[in-house]
């Protein structure tokens, strides 16, 4: 196990350092590739009217001017050991993991994620616990009662869960929940736990129910699926047969075994969010991390862009890596193997 767990470790750096390549290249080459030169790169920077000091300046501090192969390797070296920059007679030591500086606000880059980090947690987290609560159990009743009203009208809400885009189903409730009927408030009215847990709470019950309405009609199916299929199985019939409780049936033996697949994809759904749900955040107006991409994306912040994208890759790597070694846990056919 713990071999596997080193390959695996192993991998995921290796994935991480491909992802801030491609990454990378795209802000550095493709704008090289469009036609542009370095001063008017530079000139994107500096604002309206830039003078030409100010140009040589900001290509100087962003090294515009290096080869694109040095720019890199100057980035890996500032996440592992720190970056000294200078901004004019004034030198700033960044410590490491130092993921530079923003081009547009200075500001640190990791602090600024760092920033915005807790509302995106709390966003994935929460619309997680329940779409996985009521995926999971829609799923395993629509399979015990496979053609009965309940199993048709649950497919059918869970179908139009699947089809109906966040941004839609977001301002519907937006409009209903808050604007006609103000039960819970309106967008960009997120606070943070640490100031107000009561109105952080009521700010983020809306996205939750829309991000886990979305989420939660797919776990439905694929719950439903796997339930039928290992309902079939001659392991279900034998433990029926030994005389155990149809609920130690369902719960200990058919589910367990059809989670498998489902913890594959929550690995793969979580790791995204924590990067940042950026339908989500943009529609309901929570500074988190999807909407600082978007800005960032928008505005050529190429070291926020980095810093955001590295995140949803680390969290999609890590999870992804605990997800293998919950199989073992949850399905012992795995430990076998």
């Amino acid at each position: 196990m713990l071999a596997y767990i080193v390959r695996r470790l192993i991998g995921a750096l290796l994935m991480l350092l491909l992802v801030s390549l491609v990454t990378f290249g795209i802000f550095f080459w493709l704008p090289k590739l469009a036609g542009q030169t370095t001063d008017q790169i530079a000139a994107g920077y500096v604002g309206k009217a830039p003078t030409q000091q100010a140009i040589e300046d900001t290509k100087e501090r962003l090294g515009l001017d290096d080869p694109v192969v040095v720019q890199y390797a100057d980035y890996l070296k500032a996440i592992l050991v720190g970056k000294d920059f200078k901004a004019g007679p004034v030198t700033d030591h960044c410590p490491a993991p130092c993921l530079g500086y923003s081009y547009r606000s200075s500001q640190p880059v990791l602090e600024t994620l760092l920033d915005r980090a807790p509302a995106t947690l709390s966003l994935a987290v929460g619309a997680a616990v329940i779409w996985l609560v009521g995926g999971i159990t829609v799923g395993v009743i629509s399979a015990l009662r496979r053609g009965t009203l309940w199993d048709r009208m649950a497919m059918i809400v869970a179908l139009s869960g699947v089809s109906l885009p966040i941004y839609f189903t977001g301002l519907v409730s937006l409009a209903l929940f808050s604007y006609s009927i103000p039960i819970f408030p309106g967008g960009g009215s997120y606070t943070s736990i640490t100031e107000n847990p009561v109105m952080w709470f009521q700010a983020l019950v809306l996205p939750w129910v829309t991000l886990a309405f979305l989420y939660a009609a797919m776990y439905a199916r694929l719950t439903r699926a796997g339930m039928l299929e290992t309902m079939n199985e001659d392991y279900i019939r034998t433990a029926r047969a030994k005389g155990l409780p149809e609920k130690t049936v369902v719960t200990k033996h058919a589910l367990r075994a059809s989670l498998t697949p489902i913890m594959t994809v929550f690995g793969l759904d979580l790791g995204l969010l924590l990067g940042g749900a950026v339908l989500t955040e943009s529609t309901f107006g929570i500074p988190g991390l999807g909407r600082l991409a978007i800005d960032s994306i928008r505005s050529g912040d190429l070291p926020m862009v980095l810093g955001v994208t590295l995140i949803t890759s680390t969290s999609i790597v890590v999870i992804n890596l605990i997800v293998d070694l919950l199989y073992a846990i949850v399905d012992p056919r795995v430990r076998l193997g």
